[in-house]
């Protein structure tokens, strides 16, 4: 694992934090997980603020836990000021990326809805959201293929993506729960039974 990275943010940092949350909100269709490669790009490798580590961790924490897809944007943040210094700045930085994620897409979102319910049986209203469908789930198929392959090489890492194209083919055909599979993943873990997996 690499070094967490020490960083000094300066007032237009904070700026250029908040604005690209506010911009990636404004943008945001299907869910912010869809912008993950997006946000990675700015904070991992422009920045230079957090690693791909610290981005995996986050989404994957927040996707562990109960509540909504967006915790992840606070974990970044969160991460973003820990590496500047203290938990005063994470938690500044966790509040201020969750504003500025959450605001604009809620704003849009309740003015949209309306519209959207009052227009419902007009056909190009049908012909976006059907059109919008396909542009979500490769967004998504993105998000996971930036996850994926963060920080990893297949001929090195070649373990860890049988491990999971195993994991892939067992929640899919085998009927298992994906819940159990998670259980005996951290277990073996624990373990240290998955080696460098």
């Amino acid at each position: 694992m690499s070094q967490d990275p020490t960083v000094v943010l300066a007032l237009i940092d904070w700026w250029r934090l908040a604005e690209n949350f506010l911009i990636l909100s404004a943008i945001s269709m299907g869910g912010p997980l869809i912008l993950l490669p997006e946000m990675r790009r700015f904070l991992v490798v422009e920045q230079g603020w957090i690693t791909n580590e610290q981005v995996t961790a986050s989404v994957a924490l927040a996707q562990s836990a109960p509540g909504p897809n967006v915790l992840f944007v606070a974990l970044l943040g969160w991460n973003v000021g820990m590496n500047a210094g203290s938990y005063w700045t994470a938690f500044f930085a966790a509040m201020l990326s969750m504003i500025c994620m959450m605001v604009p897409c809620s704003l849009i979102v309740y003015g949209a809805a309306r519209w959207v319910q009052q227009n419902a049986h007009k056909l190009f209203v049908r012909a976006f959201k059907q059109g919008m469908s396909p542009v979500v789930i490769s967004m998504l198929i993105a998000s996971g293929w930036t996850l994926a392959t963060a920080g990893t090489e297949l001929q090195a890492d070649w373990p860890i993506w049988l491990l999971s194209a195993v994991t892939v083919g067992l929640v899919l055909w085998g009927k298992i729960p994906l819940v159990l599979l998670i259980a005996i993943g951290g277990a073996l873990g624990a373990l240290g039974l998955l080696g460098g997996v």
